[in-house]
């Protein structure tokens, strides 16, 4: 079975929404079967790689509202982190430009390293309040990840992998992603945010056995045979 999940390294919810479907993942029997592919997503494409306002006068601006309440928010925010093992720090988050981020995720993918990327990506924006804008901190995570920080050196400089992007991008467009996370089972079902396990368990059950069920044939009875033969029953053996 495979997962694609759209997110972005600056999405309080989506490094939220992750823990919550490794939960259910966990505990699903059949997981070592589950294929888990991510995909970029830029909530802010325009964000600028070094911010000048820190994310309580962003929020603020953005939702029209005062810098108490953007910190009354984010305090449900870190909470909600809390609650599945994850502690944000939200005065000291250092805002940026996620493109590079995205790149390198994808060229950490055709190594193998995706999901080992991702989740250092993630603990470094909203757990170590490191700049993920910045080169020098990209290729020191993409060696944490096991890659060649040389080879991530140069990815990086010479702008690789944008059309993979794109792409990504382009295909959450098509598919009326507005939003993330964003989490597409089996390339059927799909779950809009940071759910509960159950739901996640509930998801990953259903599209499990879909899949892995035995079709019901009917063979037809001695004196149909022939229509079998000449697809009249309106399907075509092989």
């Amino acid at each position: 079975m495979k997962v694609q999940v759209w997110s972005d390294y600056v999405c309080p919810f989506c490094y939220i929404g992750k823990r919550k479907f490794e939960n259910a993942l966990a505990a699903f029997e059949h997981k070592d079967q589950v294929e888990i592919v991510y995909k970029s997503f830029e909530l802010d494409p325009a964000a600028p790689l070094d911010a000048s306002k820190d994310m309580y006068e962003t929020l603020a601006g953005k939702y029209g509202m005062s810098i108490d309440r953007a910190k009354e928010m984010t305090r449900g925010v870190a909470q909600q982190a809390k609650e599945v093992g994850l502690d944000y720090d939200f005065d000291k988050m250092k805002r940026t430009n996620t493109r590079d981020a995205h790149r390198l995720t994808h060229y950490a993918a055709e190594q193998g390293k995706m999901g080992e990327m991702t989740e250092l990506l993630l603990k470094a924006y909203f757990t170590e309040s490191r700049h993920i804008g910045e080169h020098q901190t990209l290729i020191q995570l993409a060696e944490e990840a096991g890659l060649d920080p040389a080879e991530a050196e140069r990815v990086l400089g010479a702008e690789d992998y944008n059309s993979s992007v794109e792409r990504d991008i382009n295909e959450a467009s098509q598919i009326g992603v507005t939003g993330v996370p964003f989490f597409v089972f089996g390339g059927k079902y799909a779950v809009s945010g940071a759910q509960p396990p159950e739901v996640f368990a509930e998801v990953l059950h259903k599209v499990w056995e879909e899949q892995n069920s035995a079709p019901l044939i009917y063979t037809g009875s001695k004196d149909d045979s022939s229509q079998n033969d000449n697809c009249s029953d309106g399907s075509c053996n092989i």
